[in-house]
């Protein structure tokens, strides 16, 4: 006799931890990006170039290091998040879902080490220039900022940000339209990762539509995903 082969919108009972874990990290994700859109309008959009950066700090670097930290804790929250999407949608399309789990391990990999780890050098710097004794030692902390503002201005750097992790989630959208999610996720999580490849152009925009369509994501998707679990 031949096994029955799991059903695409059945839940697997020995993952459902895992589906209540990440329900958890969605919803939290989601609302911690709520509270970061503010702080980002506080401060407003930061320069290009050391001197400007370390200038444009000066007052901010307390809500840069909130949006910072609280950036860490969103990337980090996106595996276990990941994990449970596998979980829920590899039934439908295992290489897609492979692949959309890479896409996002990717992402969080690169934020970590590139976007905050510069951003965190150049706070740090900030607070020293505001310190410095003299014009000297001025010139020596805008020199050293010249490299991490190089890189956060980079074009590259929307790949590492944006765009890898919207792949992702459009991988993600297209697997749900069949499944344990309604289709109105799907479309968000397609539309999120066009307007994520779009963002290639900088258009504000296209940027801000990217940001706000992923939080609606990521909340719709945690509550799916912890419904899921207490099944």
């Amino acid at each position: 006799m031949t096994a029955e082969p799991m059903r695409t919108d059945a839940v697997d009972p020995e993952w459902k931890w895992l589906y209540r874990v990440g329900g958890i990290s969605g919803l939290v994700l989601g609302m911690s990006y709520i509270i970061i859109f503010p702080l980002y309008a506080r401060v407003g959009a930061p320069p290009s170039g050391g001197e400007a950066w370390l200038t444009y700090l000066v007052g901010k670097t307390t809500v840069w290091w909130v949006i910072l930290w609280l950036s860490v804790i969103t990337d980090l929250l996106f595996v276990p998040l990941a994990f449970a999407l596998y979980l829920s949608l590899k039934e439908i399309n295992r290489g897609a879902m492979l692949i959309a789990t890479s896409f996002i391990g990717l992402f969080v990999t690169l934020d970590l080490a590139v976007t905050w780890s510069n951003y965190a050098s150049l706070l740090i710097l900030g607070g020293d220039y505001v310190a410095a004794a003299n014009e000297l030692q001025r010139a020596m902390y805008v020199a050293a900022a010249s490299y991490p503002s190089a890189v956060l201005a980079s074009p590259l750097h929307v790949v590492y940000a944006i765009v890898i992790l919207s792949s992702g989630i459009l991988f993600v959208g297209l697997v749900m339209l069949k499944g344990v999610f309604n289709k109105a996720t799907a479309y968000v999580a397609i539309v999120t990762g066009i307007l994520g490849i779009a963002s290639m152009t900088r258009f504000s925009v296209v940027v801000i539509g990217n940001a706000l369509l992923a939080t609606v994501w990521v909340l719709l998707v945690g509550y799916r995903l912890y419904d899921l679990g207490q099944q």
